[in-house]
Protein backbone atom coordinates (compact mmCIF):
# COMPACT_ATOMS: atom_id res chain seq x y z
CA UNK A 1 0.00 0.00 0.00
CA UNK A 2 2.82 2.38 0.89
CA UNK A 3 4.60 1.86 -2.44
CA UNK A 4 1.32 2.47 -4.30
CA UNK A 5 0.74 5.72 -2.41
CA UNK A 6 4.30 6.79 -3.11
CA UNK A 7 3.87 6.02 -6.79
CA UNK A 8 0.69 8.09 -6.89
CA UNK A 9 2.39 11.00 -5.12
CA UNK A 10 5.31 10.81 -7.52
CA UNK A 11 2.97 10.81 -10.52
CA UNK A 12 1.08 13.83 -9.19
CA UNK A 13 4.38 15.67 -8.67
CA UNK A 14 5.54 14.87 -12.20
CA UNK A 15 2.16 15.80 -13.67
CA UNK A 16 2.35 19.21 -11.98
CA UNK A 17 4.84 20.22 -14.69
CA UNK A 18 2.40 19.40 -17.51
CA UNK A 19 -0.04 21.67 -19.28
CA UNK A 20 -3.68 20.69 -19.67
CA UNK A 21 -3.42 18.99 -23.13
CA UNK A 22 -0.51 16.80 -21.99
CA UNK A 23 -2.29 16.02 -18.73
CA UNK A 24 -5.39 14.87 -20.61
CA UNK A 25 -3.25 12.59 -22.81
CA UNK A 26 -1.52 11.15 -19.75
CA UNK A 27 -4.89 10.27 -18.26
CA UNK A 28 -5.45 7.79 -21.11
CA UNK A 29 -2.41 5.63 -20.35
CA UNK A 30 -3.87 3.48 -17.55
CA UNK A 31 -6.03 3.64 -14.45
CA UNK A 32 -3.23 4.81 -12.14
CA UNK A 33 -2.22 7.63 -14.47
CA UNK A 34 -5.89 8.56 -14.92
CA UNK A 35 -6.33 8.84 -11.17
CA UNK A 36 -3.19 10.94 -10.79
CA UNK A 37 -4.09 13.20 -13.73
CA UNK A 38 -7.49 13.90 -12.20
CA UNK A 39 -6.10 15.10 -8.88
CA UNK A 40 -7.98 18.18 -7.73
CA UNK A 41 -4.86 20.11 -6.70
CA UNK A 42 -3.45 19.95 -10.26
CA UNK A 43 -6.52 21.43 -11.89
CA UNK A 44 -7.05 23.97 -9.12
CA UNK A 45 -3.50 25.24 -9.58
CA UNK A 46 -3.93 25.52 -13.35
CA UNK A 47 -7.20 27.42 -12.92
CA UNK A 48 -5.75 29.92 -10.47
CA UNK A 49 -2.57 30.34 -12.52
CA UNK A 50 -4.52 31.05 -15.69
CA UNK A 51 -7.36 33.22 -14.38
CA UNK A 52 -7.47 35.95 -11.79
CA UNK A 53 -10.71 34.68 -10.27
CA UNK A 54 -12.52 31.33 -10.42
CA UNK A 55 -16.02 30.72 -9.11
CA UNK A 56 -16.41 26.96 -9.26
CA UNK A 57 -20.04 27.26 -8.19
CA UNK A 58 -20.77 28.65 -11.68
CA UNK A 59 -21.04 25.12 -13.04
CA UNK A 60 -24.19 23.12 -13.52
CA UNK A 61 -24.97 20.66 -10.67
CA UNK A 62 -22.94 17.47 -10.91
CA UNK A 63 -20.06 19.20 -12.72
CA UNK A 64 -18.58 21.25 -9.88
CA UNK A 65 -14.95 20.15 -10.07
CA UNK A 66 -11.84 22.15 -10.86
CA UNK A 67 -11.17 19.97 -13.89
CA UNK A 68 -14.64 20.58 -15.35
CA UNK A 69 -14.32 24.30 -14.60
CA UNK A 70 -10.98 24.47 -16.43
CA UNK A 71 -12.26 22.52 -19.44
CA UNK A 72 -15.51 24.47 -19.79
CA UNK A 73 -13.90 27.88 -19.35
CA UNK A 74 -11.07 27.00 -21.75
CA UNK A 75 -13.62 25.86 -24.33
CA UNK A 76 -15.54 29.09 -23.93
CA UNK A 77 -12.40 31.18 -24.41
CA UNK A 78 -11.46 29.18 -27.51
CA UNK A 79 -14.92 29.75 -28.97
CA UNK A 80 -14.69 33.44 -28.11
CA UNK A 81 -11.38 33.72 -29.95
CA UNK A 82 -12.58 31.80 -33.02
CA UNK A 83 -16.11 33.19 -33.18
CA UNK A 84 -17.05 35.06 -36.35
CA UNK A 85 -19.18 38.17 -35.74
CA UNK A 86 -21.06 37.75 -39.00
CA UNK A 87 -21.81 34.05 -38.52
CA UNK A 88 -21.69 33.17 -34.82
CA UNK A 89 -23.48 36.17 -33.36
CA UNK A 90 -26.89 37.67 -33.94
CA UNK A 91 -27.54 41.41 -33.63
CA UNK A 92 -31.20 41.95 -32.77
CA UNK A 93 -33.09 45.25 -32.67
CA UNK A 94 -35.56 45.69 -29.82
CA UNK A 95 -37.94 48.39 -30.99
CA UNK A 96 -40.90 49.97 -29.30
CA UNK A 97 -39.82 53.13 -27.50
CA UNK A 98 -40.96 56.41 -29.07
CA UNK A 99 -38.41 58.55 -27.23
CA UNK A 100 -34.75 58.47 -26.29
CA UNK A 101 -33.58 55.50 -24.19
CA UNK A 102 -31.99 57.00 -21.07
CA UNK A 103 -31.17 53.85 -19.10
CA UNK A 104 -30.88 50.09 -19.29
CA UNK A 105 -30.23 47.40 -16.68
CA UNK A 106 -30.37 43.62 -16.53
CA UNK A 107 -33.23 41.88 -14.72
CA UNK A 108 -31.42 38.55 -15.07
CA UNK A 109 -29.07 37.12 -12.49
CA UNK A 110 -25.51 38.39 -12.79
CA UNK A 111 -23.69 35.07 -12.86
CA UNK A 112 -22.87 32.96 -15.91
CA UNK A 113 -23.31 29.21 -15.45
CA UNK A 114 -20.88 27.13 -17.51
CA UNK A 115 -22.44 24.25 -19.38
CA UNK A 116 -26.02 25.36 -18.72
CA UNK A 117 -26.99 25.52 -22.39
CA UNK A 118 -29.42 28.15 -23.61
CA UNK A 119 -30.05 30.95 -21.14
CA UNK A 120 -32.76 33.58 -20.97
CA UNK A 121 -31.57 37.13 -20.44
CA UNK A 122 -33.96 39.98 -19.66
CA UNK A 123 -33.17 43.70 -19.75
CA UNK A 124 -35.20 46.67 -18.59
CA UNK A 125 -35.13 50.07 -20.36
CA UNK A 126 -36.34 53.56 -19.46
CA UNK A 127 -37.23 56.22 -22.01
CA UNK A 128 -38.21 59.86 -22.34
CA UNK A 129 -41.48 58.58 -23.85
CA UNK A 130 -42.58 57.94 -20.25
CA UNK A 131 -42.46 54.14 -20.34
CA UNK A 132 -40.43 51.37 -18.71
CA UNK A 133 -40.12 48.22 -20.81
CA UNK A 134 -38.70 44.71 -20.33
CA UNK A 135 -37.15 42.73 -23.19
CA UNK A 136 -36.10 39.16 -23.89
CA UNK A 137 -32.58 39.61 -25.22
CA UNK A 138 -32.10 36.38 -27.19
CA UNK A 139 -35.33 36.84 -29.15
CA UNK A 140 -35.36 40.65 -29.21
CA UNK A 141 -39.00 40.73 -28.09
CA UNK A 142 -40.81 42.93 -25.61
CA UNK A 143 -42.12 41.22 -22.46
CA UNK A 144 -44.06 44.11 -20.93
CA UNK A 145 -44.41 47.89 -20.98
CA UNK A 146 -45.54 50.23 -18.24
CA UNK A 147 -48.41 52.66 -18.92
CA UNK A 148 -47.14 55.85 -20.53
CA UNK A 149 -46.76 58.88 -18.24
CA UNK A 150 -46.29 62.53 -19.19
CA UNK A 151 -43.14 63.01 -17.10
CA UNK A 152 -40.10 61.45 -18.83
CA UNK A 153 -38.01 58.88 -17.02
CA UNK A 154 -34.35 59.64 -16.41
CA UNK A 155 -32.97 56.38 -14.98
CA UNK A 156 -33.73 52.73 -14.26
CA UNK A 157 -31.88 50.22 -12.07
CA UNK A 158 -32.76 46.64 -11.14
CA UNK A 159 -32.58 44.23 -8.22
CA UNK A 160 -32.24 40.93 -10.13
CA UNK A 161 -32.41 38.60 -7.11
CA UNK A 162 -35.84 40.02 -6.26
CA UNK A 163 -37.02 40.50 -9.89
CA UNK A 164 -37.56 44.24 -9.38
CA UNK A 165 -36.98 47.33 -11.52
CA UNK A 166 -36.68 50.79 -9.95
CA UNK A 167 -37.09 54.01 -11.92
CA UNK A 168 -36.94 57.73 -11.32
CA UNK A 169 -38.38 60.49 -13.48
CA UNK A 170 -37.63 64.16 -14.15
CA UNK A 171 -39.74 65.23 -11.14
CA UNK A 172 -37.90 62.92 -8.74
CA UNK A 173 -40.66 60.32 -8.36
CA UNK A 174 -39.25 56.87 -7.65
CA UNK A 175 -41.27 53.81 -8.67
CA UNK A 176 -40.80 50.08 -8.13
CA UNK A 177 -41.96 47.67 -10.86
CA UNK A 178 -42.49 43.92 -10.78
CA UNK A 179 -39.83 42.55 -13.12
CA UNK A 180 -41.94 39.74 -14.55
CA UNK A 181 -45.31 41.48 -14.98
CA UNK A 182 -44.55 45.23 -15.11
CA UNK A 183 -46.96 45.93 -12.27
CA UNK A 184 -46.25 49.15 -10.33
CA UNK A 185 -45.64 48.12 -6.71
CA UNK A 186 -44.84 51.40 -4.96
CA UNK A 187 -43.99 55.08 -5.50
CA UNK A 188 -42.08 57.71 -3.51
CA UNK A 189 -41.52 61.40 -4.28
CA UNK A 190 -38.24 63.14 -3.45
CA UNK A 191 -39.55 66.46 -4.82
CA UNK A 192 -36.27 66.83 -6.67
CA UNK A 193 -35.55 67.46 -10.33
CA UNK A 194 -33.17 64.49 -10.47
CA UNK A 195 -32.12 61.51 -8.39
CA UNK A 196 -29.17 59.14 -8.32
CA UNK A 197 -30.09 55.60 -7.25
CA UNK A 198 -28.21 52.66 -5.74
CA UNK A 199 -29.48 49.43 -4.18
CA UNK A 200 -27.84 47.05 -1.71
CA UNK A 201 -28.84 44.26 0.64
CA UNK A 202 -27.99 43.98 4.33
CA UNK A 203 -28.81 40.69 6.07
CA UNK A 204 -30.82 39.65 2.99
CA UNK A 205 -32.98 42.77 3.23
CA UNK A 206 -32.88 45.12 0.21
CA UNK A 207 -32.58 48.89 0.53
CA UNK A 208 -32.57 51.79 -1.92
CA UNK A 209 -30.59 54.98 -1.45
CA UNK A 210 -31.54 58.00 -3.56
CA UNK A 211 -29.51 61.21 -3.80
CA UNK A 212 -31.15 64.41 -5.02
CA UNK A 213 -30.21 67.61 -6.82
CA UNK A 214 -30.65 69.50 -3.52
CA UNK A 215 -27.97 67.41 -1.76
CA UNK A 216 -30.28 65.16 0.26
CA UNK A 217 -29.88 61.40 0.65
CA UNK A 218 -32.96 59.22 1.21
CA UNK A 219 -32.77 55.60 2.34
CA UNK A 220 -35.87 53.54 1.57
CA UNK A 221 -37.03 49.98 2.10
CA UNK A 222 -37.55 47.83 -0.99
CA UNK A 223 -40.05 47.08 -2.44
CA UNK A 224 -42.55 49.18 -0.45
CA UNK A 225 -40.36 52.35 -0.51
CA UNK A 226 -40.99 53.18 3.14
CA UNK A 227 -38.61 55.94 4.24
CA UNK A 228 -35.94 54.79 6.68
CA UNK A 229 -33.84 57.95 6.89
CA UNK A 230 -33.15 61.27 5.20
CA UNK A 231 -30.02 63.37 5.66
CA UNK A 232 -28.72 66.64 4.19
CA UNK A 233 -25.36 65.50 2.82
CA UNK A 234 -24.46 68.67 0.89
CA UNK A 235 -25.69 72.23 0.93
CA UNK A 236 -26.91 73.47 -2.46
CA UNK A 237 -24.92 70.84 -4.38
CA UNK A 238 -26.42 68.25 -6.68
CA UNK A 239 -25.28 64.71 -5.91
CA UNK A 240 -24.41 62.96 -9.17
CA UNK A 241 -21.89 60.47 -7.77
CA UNK A 242 -23.43 57.67 -5.69
CA UNK A 243 -21.81 54.25 -5.31
CA UNK A 244 -22.07 51.41 -2.80
CA UNK A 245 -19.00 49.35 -1.93
CA UNK A 246 -18.80 45.67 -2.94
CA UNK A 247 -19.12 44.63 0.72
CA UNK A 248 -22.23 46.89 1.11
CA UNK A 249 -20.77 48.62 4.18
CA UNK A 250 -19.88 51.94 2.58
CA UNK A 251 -21.61 54.54 0.46
CA UNK A 252 -19.78 57.31 -1.38
CA UNK A 253 -21.61 60.47 -2.46
CA UNK A 254 -20.19 63.43 -4.33
CA UNK A 255 -20.77 66.24 -6.80
CA UNK A 256 -18.90 66.82 -10.04
CA UNK A 257 -20.62 70.20 -10.51
CA UNK A 258 -19.22 71.91 -7.40
CA UNK A 259 -15.41 71.97 -7.38
CA UNK A 260 -15.33 72.98 -3.71
CA UNK A 261 -17.07 69.87 -2.39
CA UNK A 262 -15.26 66.73 -1.27
CA UNK A 263 -16.72 63.25 -1.68
CA UNK A 264 -18.31 61.94 1.50
CA UNK A 265 -18.15 58.39 2.81
CA UNK A 266 -21.13 57.07 4.80
CA UNK A 267 -21.37 53.93 6.90
CA UNK A 268 -24.47 52.19 5.50
CA UNK A 269 -25.44 50.72 8.88
CA UNK A 270 -26.11 54.26 10.11
CA UNK A 271 -28.36 54.97 7.12
CA UNK A 272 -30.53 51.87 7.53
CA UNK A 273 -30.53 52.03 11.36
CA UNK A 274 -30.75 55.76 12.09
CA UNK A 275 -30.34 57.04 15.62
CA UNK A 276 -30.49 60.36 17.40
CA UNK A 277 -26.96 61.22 16.30
CA UNK A 278 -26.04 62.17 12.71
CA UNK A 279 -24.87 59.21 10.61
CA UNK A 280 -21.20 58.33 10.70
CA UNK A 281 -19.44 59.89 7.72
CA UNK A 282 -16.12 61.33 6.60
CA UNK A 283 -15.02 63.65 3.79
CA UNK A 284 -12.15 62.48 1.59
CA UNK A 285 -9.28 65.00 1.47
CA UNK A 286 -9.70 65.79 -2.26
CA UNK A 287 -11.70 68.39 -4.19
CA UNK A 288 -12.97 68.80 -7.74
CA UNK A 289 -13.84 65.11 -7.99
CA UNK A 290 -14.59 63.75 -11.48
CA UNK A 291 -14.95 59.96 -11.16
CA UNK A 292 -14.85 57.38 -8.37
CA UNK A 293 -14.72 53.58 -8.40
CA UNK A 294 -14.21 50.73 -5.96
CA UNK A 295 -11.43 48.14 -6.15
CA UNK A 296 -13.75 45.12 -5.84
CA UNK A 297 -11.40 42.57 -4.30
CA UNK A 298 -10.22 44.83 -1.49
CA UNK A 299 -12.45 45.04 1.60
CA UNK A 300 -13.04 48.79 1.28
CA UNK A 301 -10.70 50.43 -1.24
CA UNK A 302 -11.81 53.38 -3.33
CA UNK A 303 -10.08 55.28 -6.16
CA UNK A 304 -10.92 58.94 -6.77
CA UNK A 305 -10.02 60.92 -9.87
CA UNK A 306 -9.74 64.60 -9.06
CA UNK A 307 -8.24 67.78 -10.46
CA UNK A 308 -5.79 70.16 -8.82
CA UNK A 309 -7.41 73.34 -7.60
CA UNK A 310 -4.78 75.60 -9.20
CA UNK A 311 -4.08 73.63 -12.41
CA UNK A 312 -5.65 71.28 -14.94
CA UNK A 313 -3.64 68.25 -13.79
CA UNK A 314 -5.65 65.13 -13.10
CA UNK A 315 -4.72 62.83 -10.24
CA UNK A 316 -5.94 59.47 -9.00
CA UNK A 317 -5.79 58.88 -5.26
CA UNK A 318 -6.60 55.55 -3.61
CA UNK A 319 -7.93 55.23 -0.04
CA UNK A 320 -8.60 52.32 2.31
CA UNK A 321 -11.60 52.83 4.56
CA UNK A 322 -12.08 51.55 8.11
CA UNK A 323 -14.25 52.19 11.16
CA UNK A 324 -12.56 53.13 14.42
CA UNK A 325 -14.65 52.55 17.52
CA UNK A 326 -13.89 53.87 20.98
CA UNK A 327 -15.85 54.32 24.20
CA UNK A 328 -16.85 57.84 23.24
CA UNK A 329 -17.40 57.73 19.50
CA UNK A 330 -17.19 55.86 16.23
CA UNK A 331 -15.45 57.44 13.27
CA UNK A 332 -14.60 56.66 9.66
CA UNK A 333 -10.91 56.56 8.76
CA UNK A 334 -9.69 57.06 5.20
CA UNK A 335 -6.04 56.08 4.82
CA UNK A 336 -4.29 57.07 1.59
CA UNK A 337 -2.71 54.06 -0.10
CA UNK A 338 -1.39 55.59 -3.32
CA UNK A 339 -1.63 58.64 -5.56
CA UNK A 340 -0.35 59.52 -9.01
CA UNK A 341 -0.81 62.12 -11.76
CA UNK A 342 -2.21 61.06 -15.10
CA UNK A 343 -0.31 61.88 -18.32
CA UNK A 344 -0.93 65.36 -19.71
CA UNK A 345 -2.63 63.92 -22.80
CA UNK A 346 -5.59 62.89 -20.60
CA UNK A 347 -6.13 66.19 -18.78
CA UNK A 348 -8.74 67.55 -21.20
CA UNK A 349 -10.39 64.25 -22.18
CA UNK A 350 -13.55 62.82 -20.66
CA UNK A 351 -12.52 59.70 -18.76
CA UNK A 352 -14.34 56.60 -17.57
CA UNK A 353 -12.82 54.67 -14.65
CA UNK A 354 -13.40 51.15 -13.31
CA UNK A 355 -11.52 48.99 -10.82
CA UNK A 356 -10.35 45.37 -11.00
CA UNK A 357 -8.90 43.21 -8.25
CA UNK A 358 -7.09 45.18 -5.57
CA UNK A 359 -4.53 47.18 -7.56
CA UNK A 360 -5.71 47.58 -11.17
CA UNK A 361 -7.55 50.60 -12.61
CA UNK A 362 -9.06 50.73 -16.11
CA UNK A 363 -9.48 54.07 -17.86
CA UNK A 364 -11.50 54.86 -20.97
CA UNK A 365 -9.77 57.90 -22.48
CA UNK A 366 -11.36 58.88 -25.78
CA UNK A 367 -11.01 55.81 -27.98
CA UNK A 368 -8.26 54.30 -25.80
CA UNK A 369 -8.55 51.70 -23.05
CA UNK A 370 -5.68 51.91 -20.55
CA UNK A 371 -4.69 49.81 -17.56
CA UNK A 372 -2.84 51.34 -14.61
CA UNK A 373 -1.64 50.03 -11.31
CA UNK A 374 -2.76 52.09 -8.33
CA UNK A 375 0.83 53.30 -8.07
CA UNK A 376 0.74 54.95 -11.50
CA UNK A 377 2.42 52.35 -13.72
CA UNK A 378 0.72 52.01 -17.09
CA UNK A 379 0.33 48.27 -17.61
CA UNK A 380 -1.34 48.15 -21.03
CA UNK A 381 -3.03 50.33 -23.62
CA UNK A 382 -5.48 49.40 -26.39
CA UNK A 383 -6.79 51.51 -29.25
CA UNK A 384 -9.27 49.26 -31.00
CA UNK A 385 -12.20 51.66 -31.28
CA UNK A 386 -12.55 54.34 -33.95
CA UNK A 387 -14.47 56.69 -31.69
CA UNK A 388 -15.01 57.58 -28.04
CA UNK A 389 -15.56 54.76 -25.54
CA UNK A 390 -18.94 55.33 -23.90
CA UNK A 391 -19.04 52.53 -21.32
CA UNK A 392 -16.83 49.91 -19.66
CA UNK A 393 -18.07 46.71 -18.06
CA UNK A 394 -15.60 44.90 -15.80
CA UNK A 395 -15.96 41.59 -13.99
CA UNK A 396 -13.62 38.83 -12.87
CA UNK A 397 -13.72 37.15 -16.29
CA UNK A 398 -13.92 39.83 -18.96
CA UNK A 399 -13.96 43.50 -19.92
CA UNK A 400 -16.44 44.85 -22.47
CA UNK A 401 -16.19 48.32 -23.97
CA UNK A 402 -18.78 50.09 -26.11
CA UNK A 403 -18.12 53.05 -28.35
CA UNK A 404 -19.71 55.77 -30.44
CA UNK A 405 -18.47 53.82 -33.45
CA UNK A 406 -21.39 51.44 -32.70
CA UNK A 407 -19.14 48.56 -31.70
CA UNK A 408 -18.37 46.31 -28.75
CA UNK A 409 -14.85 45.14 -27.96
CA UNK A 410 -14.50 42.12 -25.65
CA UNK A 411 -11.36 41.30 -23.65
CA UNK A 412 -10.62 38.54 -21.13
CA UNK A 413 -8.35 38.61 -18.10
CA UNK A 414 -5.19 36.58 -17.77
CA UNK A 415 -2.21 36.55 -15.43
CA UNK A 416 1.33 37.31 -16.60
CA UNK A 417 3.91 36.95 -13.83
CA UNK A 418 1.07 37.32 -11.29
CA UNK A 419 0.04 40.65 -12.85
CA UNK A 420 -3.42 41.03 -14.37
CA UNK A 421 -3.48 41.75 -18.09
CA UNK A 422 -6.05 41.68 -20.90
CA UNK A 423 -6.31 39.69 -24.10
CA UNK A 424 -8.43 41.10 -26.92
CA UNK A 425 -10.95 38.47 -28.00
CA UNK A 426 -13.31 39.84 -30.61
CA UNK A 427 -15.05 42.86 -32.06
CA UNK A 428 -18.77 43.21 -32.76
CA UNK A 429 -20.00 45.96 -35.06
CA UNK A 430 -23.56 47.24 -34.89
CA UNK A 431 -23.38 49.54 -37.91
CA UNK A 432 -20.81 51.09 -40.23
CA UNK A 433 -18.07 53.51 -39.29
CA UNK A 434 -19.11 55.73 -42.19
CA UNK A 435 -22.62 56.31 -40.89
CA UNK A 436 -21.97 56.11 -37.14
CA UNK A 437 -21.17 59.85 -37.06
CA UNK A 438 -24.64 60.60 -38.41
CA UNK A 439 -26.35 58.09 -36.13
CA UNK A 440 -24.73 59.46 -32.98
CA UNK A 441 -26.49 62.80 -33.41
CA UNK A 442 -29.96 61.25 -33.51
CA UNK A 443 -32.25 60.12 -30.69
CA UNK A 444 -32.26 56.49 -29.60
CA UNK A 445 -35.48 54.57 -30.08
CA UNK A 446 -34.30 50.99 -30.34
CA UNK A 447 -31.85 48.74 -28.56
CA UNK A 448 -29.42 46.46 -30.35
CA UNK A 449 -28.39 43.30 -28.52
CA UNK A 450 -25.89 40.62 -29.44
CA UNK A 451 -26.68 36.95 -28.84
CA UNK A 452 -24.38 33.98 -29.20
CA UNK A 453 -25.34 31.39 -31.82
CA UNK A 454 -22.28 29.16 -31.59
CA UNK A 455 -19.54 30.67 -29.50
CA UNK A 456 -18.37 33.69 -27.64
CA UNK A 457 -20.40 36.04 -25.50
CA UNK A 458 -22.19 34.14 -22.73
CA UNK A 459 -25.82 35.25 -22.71
CA UNK A 460 -25.92 36.63 -19.17
CA UNK A 461 -25.81 40.04 -17.48
CA UNK A 462 -22.05 40.04 -17.08
CA UNK A 463 -21.61 39.78 -20.82
CA UNK A 464 -22.54 43.32 -21.82
CA UNK A 465 -22.02 46.73 -20.31
CA UNK A 466 -24.77 47.86 -18.01
CA UNK A 467 -27.08 50.82 -18.70
CA UNK A 468 -25.58 52.88 -21.53
CA UNK A 469 -23.10 50.11 -22.36
CA UNK A 470 -25.20 48.74 -25.23
CA UNK A 471 -25.53 50.34 -28.64
CA UNK A 472 -28.54 52.60 -28.95
CA UNK A 473 -29.94 53.30 -32.41
CA UNK A 474 -33.17 54.66 -33.86
CA UNK A 475 -35.65 53.22 -36.26
CA UNK A 476 -34.89 56.15 -38.56
CA UNK A 477 -31.21 55.12 -38.49
CA UNK A 478 -32.03 51.70 -39.88
CA UNK A 479 -34.46 53.12 -42.43
CA UNK A 480 -31.91 55.69 -43.62
CA UNK A 481 -29.17 53.09 -43.78
CA UNK A 482 -31.29 50.63 -45.75
CA UNK A 483 -32.35 53.40 -48.14
CA UNK A 484 -28.71 54.31 -48.76
CA UNK A 485 -27.81 50.66 -49.34
CA UNK A 486 -30.70 50.35 -51.81
CA UNK A 487 -29.64 53.49 -53.69
CA UNK A 488 -26.02 52.29 -53.82
CA UNK A 489 -27.08 48.86 -55.09
CA UNK A 490 -29.31 50.48 -57.71
CA UNK A 491 -26.45 52.57 -59.12
CA UNK A 492 -24.13 49.55 -59.17
CA UNK A 493 -26.79 47.60 -61.07
CA UNK A 494 -27.29 50.51 -63.50
CA UNK A 495 -23.53 50.77 -64.14
CA UNK A 496 -23.40 47.03 -64.78
CA UNK A 497 -26.14 47.31 -67.41
CA UNK A 498 -24.28 50.18 -69.14
CA UNK A 499 -21.04 48.16 -69.20
CA UNK A 500 -22.81 45.13 -70.68
CA UNK A 501 -24.42 47.30 -73.35
CA UNK A 502 -21.07 48.81 -74.30
CA UNK A 503 -19.51 45.35 -74.38
CA UNK A 504 -22.15 43.86 -76.72
CA UNK A 505 -22.07 46.89 -79.02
Amino acid sequence: MGSELLALDCLVHLFSYLEAPALLRAARVNQAWNEAAGTTSLWRRMCLDRWTFCNISNLTPGMQTWKQYYLHRSKLEHEMASGRPSADYICRSMRGHKGEIVGMAYLSDNEHVFGAGKLRSVVCTASTDGTIRAWQVQEGTQIWSSPSQEVPFVKVITVPQYKLAISTDAYGTIKVWHGETGEELAAFSTSSSSSSLVTYSVNNKPFLTAATAEGAIYTLEVPNLNQVSCIAAFQNSSIDLLLCSPDKQWLVAGSTENADTSPKIFYTDCLINPGDEPPISSSLPVNNCAVVCWLPKAPARIAVMHQDRMSVRRNITVFDLAVKKSKCKTEVLAQQVASFTLPQSTWTTAILMEGHGTETILLGCGSNLKLYSIFGTQLEAFQHHNNTITSIWVDSFRVVTSSLDLSLRVYTWKKVNKISSLTSRYYLLGGTHRWSRVMNNLHSRGVHSYSRTRAGLPTNPASLPNATGTHLHTRSHLTTFRLLVFIGSFFIFLNLIIILQLFFH
